[in-house]
This record gives C-alpha cells, sequence and structure tokens, in this order.
C-alpha cells in the first residue's frame, strides 16, 4: 500500500501531493513501483496538525479518487468521518482506512452497501486526532483482540465482509512522544503480530519512521520496521517507500 498524502502538515515530504494532478501522478508511479493499493488522506494525524473539515478533505479527496480509478488503480481512503466516507466510496474508492471509533457502525454500513473493504485500525480514542494515552501497563496484544473482536461484529452484523486489522503504529498518543519508548512499543507489536492472526483476519502496518534514531537515513527506516513486520506475519504494508519495502518483500521470501 503506497501512500499519497493531500495534507501539507504530512511530515514525509515524499508523499506530500499539494494538486490533484501531482496526486495523480503520485499514484500512478506508486502502481508503477509495485503498490497494489493506493492510499490517500487529505488530513495528517500528527497532534500539532490542521483540523480539516469535511467539505475540504471532499475537495481534495475526489478528483484524486476518481482519476485513479478511472486508471484501475484501487484506491484506498484514510479517514474517521462518515461524510468523507460516503464521498470517497461513491467517488470509487474500493477500502476504507478507518481511523476512529464514532459513528463506525453508519460507516460499516457503507463500506458493505458498496462491497467495499475496511481496514479497522486500533484507536484508543474517539479518532486519531483525540487520543490520549496508551495503556503501556500490560501486554498490549489480548487488549487489541478484544477491540478488534468487537469491531469486527459490528462490521459483520452490517454486512462488512473484506476486513482488515491495523494496530495503529503510527498514531500519536500523548505518551508515546519518547522516542525509545515509541520505538519499543512499535517493535514489540510487529514482532507479535502472529498472535493478532488468531483472530482470522490479515493484519495492515503502517511502517513508523524513528526520525530520532535514523535522521539523515530515515528513509531507510521503514525497510527495517518492514523486516521485523514480516517476521511477525504481516499481510499488508503501508509505506511511504515503495520500491524499497517491495525489495524488502522479495528478499524475505527468499529466507
Amino acid at each position: 500500500m503506497g501512500v499519497v498524502n493531500l495534507s501539507a502538515d504530512s511530515w514525509y515530504r515524499e508523499s506530500v501531493c499539494l494538486t490533484a494532478e501531482a496526486a495523480v501522478q503520485r499514484g500512478k508511479v506508486l502502481a508503477a513501483q509495485g503498490a497494489d493499493i493506493v492510499d490517500i488522506g487529505a488530513e495528517s494525524t500528527l497532534a500539532h496538525a490542521a483540523r480539516v473539515d469535511d467539505h475540504a478533505q471532499n475537495s481534495r479527496l475526489i478528483p484524486v479518487i476518481k482519476k485513479l480509478r478511472a486508471a484501475k488503480i484501487p484506491v484506498s481512503v484514510e479517514t474517521y468521518s462518515p461524510k468523507i466516507t460516503r464521498a470517497a466510496l461513491e467517488a470509487g474508492a474500493s477500502i476504507l482506512n478507518l481511523t476512529g471509533t464514532a459513528g463506525s457502525k453508519e460507516i460499516f454500513k457503507m463500506v458493505a452497501a458498496h462491497d467495499a473493504a475496511v481496514i479497522i485500525c486500533f484507536v484508543q480514542g474517539k479518532n486519531v486526532r483525540e487520543v490520549g494515552d496508551f495503556d503501556l501497563t500490560a501486554d498490549p496484544i489480548p487488549m487489541m483482540r478484544d477491540y478488534f473482536s468487537r469491531q469486527i461484529e459490528i462490521a459483520q452484523r452490517c454486512g462488512v465482509e473484506k476486513i482488515f486489522l491495523d494496530p495503529g503504529l503510527g498514531f500519536y498518543y500523548r505518551n508515546l512522544q519518547d522516542s525509545a519508548v515509541r520505538v519499543r512499543h512499535q517493535m514489540n507489536i510487529f514482532l507479535n503480530t502472529f498472535r493478532l492472526r488468531e483472530i482470522g483476519f490479515p493484519i495492515c502496518h503502517a511502517l513508523p519512521h524513528a526520525f530520532e534514531f535514523f535522521r539523515d537515513e530515515v528513509r531507510c527506516a521503514e525497510p527495517f520496521f518492514a523486516v521485523l513486520a514480516t517476521l511477525g506475519k504481516t499481510d499488508l504494508f503501508r509505506t511511504h517507500e515503495v520500491p524499497r519495502i517491495k525489495a524488502v518483500l522479495e528478499t524475505m521470501k527468499v529466507f
């Protein structure tokens, strides 16, 4: 899954596209580089980033979705808004990357009505922009397993059949601002991903950057984390660095 960011607040500069033309071009390049899906978002998940209302997000998203779908490129849209979900699915998005819990029943019904897929992200809060502290007091896998089981039950009751699960490692919880704490947590989840597979659905991971450790070599961070994610039996990789991740995955197949 290659990333196109339509928000100027997104920190990964290579993925930021400020016009529909640039976004469509990047999406086509990502697909040519080996991405099976192009994931588009119009609001950054960074805690300090500006909030973007539904109308503004849709005005950015819809032209890009339509043009990528016309090019036969599967599109995922990252959002927690019912209004954006509806507009994105009607425009041709085939996957919803759901980054919130509020209104999930309404959202799942829309996903089912369009025979789309959903990526259910683990979010401790109303949505990715309204999270507090991450519970680091115990093994996080049982907590995630319970969360996903509840959300899956709701989704399936609403008629959703195609589901991915995402532990949400790219979300900025207040007590995960310390680099060492955050990276330790991320690596722990990557290596324990196989335990979430017991639920019976494929696992998606957004690969993090660990800028404080990689610094000038930050573009090597996602390939490093891809190795750990692969060892943990991840199914779908969300990345800004498609060619590098493709090379890692091809190499890991040999192993």
